[in-house]
């Protein structure tokens, strides 16, 4: 007959369930070395998953529950250029810039494996300038609908008065996101230029000495934002 596994402190491990909260709890093998920042981001992450998919599901219901005519993406985000109309040129150049902007940040955290300072601060430089361009064309999308199609949250002409509402509260808490980011995004590219993250100086966004766990936590967040667009360009400009 077998002999029942033993834990540090000598005691029979439990089974199933109670004993796998038991080892993680004892010992905290699982989180042991994974920084707090990080931990947190992914909590807060989570959180943020529950907020977009709630505000999607709730533009699936309304899109497929409203009896009014819903407006036909192609015509109402359509640019004139040249004199020629092209339907979701802007959509599909803000959608562009923001993947690419995922490469920089992939390649920023890369070379912050590597401690190099110059290389990461340029390319988290390079990923802020592609938010901040979304985030400056999105405004101009907005101002286009707001002052040419004269589309309100609380009205439209084209058709269902939802449509309104739901495209200013889904891009807008995206775009907030986008705006945070690059704040966040160019705070720790000056830390990274300055060796803040070498020294360990005091202060917001630092770290633990000579290790570049922030940039992989800004990209955490930065990948997420650009996930969370890929599902609002598939739901509310291609449906």
């Amino acid at each position: 007959m077998t002999q029942p596994a033993l834990a540090s402190t000598g005691q029979p491990l439990a089974e199933g369930v109670q004993g796998i909260v038991a080892d993680w709890s004892s010992d905290q093998r699982a989180f042991k070395n994974v920084p707090w920042g990080k931990a947190m981001m992914w909590i807060f992450l989570l959180s943020d998953t529950f907020i977009f998919g709630s505000f999607l599901i709730s533009y699936m219901t309304v899109r497929m529950s409203t009896q009014s005519p819903w407006p036909n993406p192609s015509e109402v985000f359509a640019l004139t250029i040249a004199g020629q109309n092209i339907p979701m040129i802007l959509i599909a150049i803000m959608t562009f810039v923001l993947i690419s902007s995922s490469g920089t940040m992939v390649l920023a955290v890369n070379y912050g494996y590597r401690k190099d300072r110059k290389m990461t601060f340029i390319f988290l430089m390079l990923t802020a300038i592609l938010g901040a361009t979304f985030v400056g064309m999105q405004a101009f999308e907005w101002s286009k609908l707001i002052f040419e199609e004269r589309i309100r949250p609380w009205g439209n002409p084209l058709g269902a008065a939802q449509f309104g509402a739901t495209f200013f509260m889904i891009t807008g808490f995206h775009g907030t996101h986008v705006s945070i980011g690059v704040i966040f995004l160019i705070i720790v590219a000056v830390k990274v230029l300055r060796g803040s993250l070498d020294s360990e100086r005091p202060g917001f966004l630092t770290g633990r000495r000579g290790n570049y766990e922030m940039v992989e936590t800004m990209g955490l967040y930065w990948h997420f934002v650009d996930l969370v667009w890929v599902f609002i360009f598939a739901v509310f400009y291609l449906w």
